[in-house]
């Protein structure tokens, strides 16, 4: 397919760079340096070749997430997102761009989010899951009070907010001891940011703000497949009224207000469990270069046992329609 629009598809700068080596062995790691350094070389030519006609970019991970100095985190959020908007400026035509967030101070991260929509033509947020606030032992989730006003200016702005995830504190990493494997894409991304997706739900946030979106990457991050059973006994109908305040059943939200996209996960029956739950117009194309192949992500996409229809809804119209592109 031709056309495809991608939107976890990662760059770094010199400051953040150093966060993504430990997912990558001595040999590997001065390619994907490389890789994650470039935007109109390498880059340019592999979406060429995969037919991505358009890639919405994001910082890699966690990167400001993970800065525990809030004025340090605010400076390399806005200096990356001018970063970004320069690169973007060369190639309107083929680039996008999401904000990197300060969400350790919620306040900045509303004025960066208006100052990149409004002013540099960003199309969103994408975070690196909860923030450090203060300290490497702090976990900060977005469900909080304090970030209230921050959901309400998202909602204004009605930009998607997409949860990237990032490993848990290594405080709540005792079920993976001995087992470093589990760690990060195998396993522990999907669960940290499942139940941060789903303390969103449970706080309330859709009710108070319906037209939000929210994006999962990597078919859901473990949710689609147990969303049933999750607001089964979840929900806040008289079974398990445990500090829920979401009013209505938690598989109504994931259906309305969750966006989830094939980065990193090329499995046709787990999209097709997708497409099922929260139906086509809400499953979105997605590599997340250069973690992962561009050309496995878009051979396995282009020759998925699914509808024509669907396929172009997937690849490119629904992102699209999302992001207001023309």
């Amino acid at each position: 397919m031709q056309g495809k629009i991608a939107l976890e598809e990662h760059f770094a700068i010199p400051d953040t760079i150093g966060d993504s080596q430990e997912y990558f062995g001595a040999d590997i790691w001065p390619e994907r340096r490389k890789q994650l350094l470039d935007i109109h070389e390498e880059r340019l030519r592999r979406m060429d070749a995969c037919g991505i006609g358009y890639t919405i970019l994001s910082l890699n991970a966690p990167a400001v997430q993970g800065i525990t100095d809030t004025a340090k985190a605010i400076d390399v959020a806005r200096r990356a997102n001018d970063f970004l908007a320069e690169q973007v400026a060369r190639r309107p035509d083929r680039f996008g761009a999401f904000a990197a967030l300060p969400m350790q101070d919620p306040d900045a991260a509303t004025q960066e989010l208006k100052r990149t929509v409004t002013e540099l033509g960003f199309v969103g947020a994408l975070v690196n899951g909860f923030s450090n606030v203060g300290s490497e032992t702090n976990a900060t989730y977005y469900d909080l009070p304090q970030y209230t006003p921050f959901w309400a200016e998202a909602s204004r702005l009605d930009v998607p907010f997409y949860l990237h995830p990032r490993n848990p504190l290594v405080s709540q990493q005792l079920i993976y001891e001995g087992h470093p494997w589990l760690m990060g894409p195998a396993w522990a991304f999907s669960p940290e940011t499942g139940v941060h997706a789903l303390r969103l739900i449970g706080s309330g946030l859709f009710d108070r703000f319906p037209n939000l979106n929210v994006i999962l990457g990597h078919l859901g991050e473990l949710i689609q497949s147990n969303i049933w059973r999750t607001s089964h006994w979840a929900s806040a109908n008289g079974k398990n009224p445990l500090g829920v305040k979401a009013k209505r059943p938690f598989i109504d939200y994931f259906r309305e207000n969750f966006y989830v996209t094939t980065s990193g996960n090329f499995r046709t029956i787990t999209m097709r469990n997708a497409i099922d739950e929260i139906g086509s117009d809400r499953v979105l194309f997605s590599a997340d270069y250069p973690f992962e192949v561009m050309e496995e992500a878009s051979t396995w996409f282009d020759a998925a046992e699914i509808g024509e229809n669907d396929r172009q809804k997937i690849g490119r119209d629904n992102a699209r329609r999302l992001f207001k592109l023309a």
